[in-house]
């Protein structure tokens, strides 16, 4: 088990090539860290039954495969894997087996990743914590009495306790920044349209959300983009794929950058000392390693109307969502978490000029931004405001649930408005992470890097915002980084 826990994915790929593992003791070891760590972290919700040693559809023999018999995880959100129910994080889907594989699973099947579970997610993926009631909550290795984060703790969990090196994970408002952050391990969010979604569907959350994988090591997410990129026949987009793989910018010089440093926001003003902590030691780092550091006076984007615009448009992605369950479960309304109901009200009383406004308002971020990066090459903020919550921290209060629950019953959607829940909501959802957002409405690629930890020993990581398809850039950076205050050996203590 101690060898296990040493290496990455590349690394483990790398010794089942050279004939010193089988597949099948890689599978026996992660099988038996998730059963002396999961219960306590809750990362695992669904049991995937594969025998590498007798299952043809386990890519396990072929050379040319990246990761050849490397254990691997999928999150429970639209990674849907064939047979298996795609819960995502909901009662209402829990008995209903998906058809076909999502293209991101396939390319990890084909890549020659050993998939054996799935990974808990909050229901619809509409939270920045992972508690949902279908599985109870995902907790935080480093202490396991605060959250994971969201919507990809499950996966963060399971990496940070050592069950897998890297796990699936996707992003529609920060899901893999997050987690990553909460849980001292890296995470990269691709540029829109570079990942497919399929084929399933055409784009996740209006082009907003993309597939990928939460890891240890610069070096396996790099890898896993090579794996995950690239178009199909019914995607949206032809993207502008690399050069050159992405695998190939590790360790490379990234040059002397220009990186803008902002930790001002309209939704959290006053960010907790430990996330100004985290941003002031990173530009320390980044000077020292030859980086032009600026501070700004100001956010290079309107923080405040950004989150009106996504939290428009993402209640009314949650409507959708309740509806497209009750369609394929004939679930009613009991099959849904209360505050999912409330934010699909929500979503429903928005008027279709109001949903559009939000959505053509991306196109004013994108322009900020982009003349943001006319002068910057990236964007320095925390990832989140606050070290990773309790669990329960954003329970509503009985009276607040009861008048919740009054209006639902009442489908007074437009009443919900003139009380405080929505304002709880907006507070619950984005005052501890208002600064991942951004690129997710504007397309552009992001990333958190695992470079400071409390005086209470949780992580909490810093945000690079890079312009349009700077996923190589950002590469290299990291790789940077992570070889100048290395991350990968230090563990939570299960």
């Amino acid at each position: 088990m101690d060898g296990y826990l040493t290496y990455d994915a590349v690394g483990l790929a790398e010794l089942v090539r050279a004939g010193e593992v089988k597949p099948a003791e890689l599978l026996e070891a992660a099988r038996k860290r998730a059963a002396s760590v999961n219960p306590r972290v809750n990362a695992i919700v669904v049991d995937v039954d594969v025998d590498v040693d007798v299952d043809p559809a386990v890519a396990v023999e072929r050379p040319d495969a990246p990761f050849s018999g490397v254990p691997f995880l999928v999150k429970d959100l639209h990674q849907d894997l064939a047979g298996y129910p795609t819960s995502d994080g909901s009662r209402s889907l829990a008995a209903v087996p998906a058809t076909e594989n999502a293209t991101v699973v396939q390319r990890w099947l084909d890549a020659g990743l050993v998939i054996f579970g799935k990974t808990n997610t909050p229901e619809f993926g509409a939270k920045g914590i992972t508690e949902p009631e279908l599985f109870g909550p995902a907790r935080n290795p480093w202490n396991t009495d605060h959250t994971p984060g969201g919507s990809s703790g499950g996966a963060a969990a399971a990496v940070a306790a050592g069950i897998v090196p890297c796990a699936g994970a996707s992003d529609g408002g920060g899901s893999i920044r997050i987690p990553a952050s909460a849980c001292g391990l890296f995470g990269l969010k691709a540029s829109r349209g570079l990942i497919p979604a399929g084929p399933a569907r055409g784009e996740s959350l209006g082009g907003t959300a993309t597939n990928g994988v939460i890891s240890r090591s610069v070096r396996d997410t790099a890898a896993m983009l090579d794996v995950l990129v690239g178009p199909t026949a019914d995607a949206p987009y032809l993207p502008a794929l690399p050069a050159t793989p992405y695998a190939g910018e590790v360790g490379r010089d990234p040059g002397r950058l220009r990186i803008g440093v902002c930790t001002a926001s309209s939704i959290n003003p006053d960010p907790h000392p430990e996330a100004v902590a985290a941003v002031r030691e990173a530009a320390e780092l980044l000077t020292a390693l030859g980086h032009e550091v600026v501070q700004l006076t100001a956010a290079p984007f309107d923080d405040a109307v950004l989150a009106k615009d996504f939290l428009t448009s993402w209640f009314a992605y949650v409507a959708y969502s309740v509806d497209e369950a009750k369609t394929a479960s004939g679930a009613g309304d009991s099959g849904f978490e209360v505050d999912t109901q409330l934010m699909a009200a929500l979503g429903r009383a928005t008027s279709p000029v109001a949903l559009n406004r939000a959505i053509e308002n991306r196109h004013e971020h994108v322009r900020r931004l982009a003349a943001f990066h006319e002068t910057y090459d990236l964007l320095l903020t925390p990832t989140t405001a606050t070290p990773p919550p309790r669990i329960g921290a954003f329970d509503l209060s009985p009276a607040l649930r009861l008048a919740q629950k009054a209006m639902l019953t009442v489908r007074a959607a437009g009443l919900l408005r003139l009380t405080p829940i929505v304002d709880q909501l907006i507070t619950d959802n984005l005052a501890w992470v208002p600064y991942t957002q951004l690129a997710n409405l504007t397309g552009r690629p992001a990333m958190s890097v695992p470079l400071h930890w409390t005086a209470d020993g949780l992580p909490i990581g810093v945000q690079f915002v890079g312009a349009l398809g700077a996923e190589g850039q950002l590469i290299r950076l990291a790789s940077q980084l992570e070889q100048a205050r290395p991350w990968a050996d230090r563990r939570p203590q299960l």
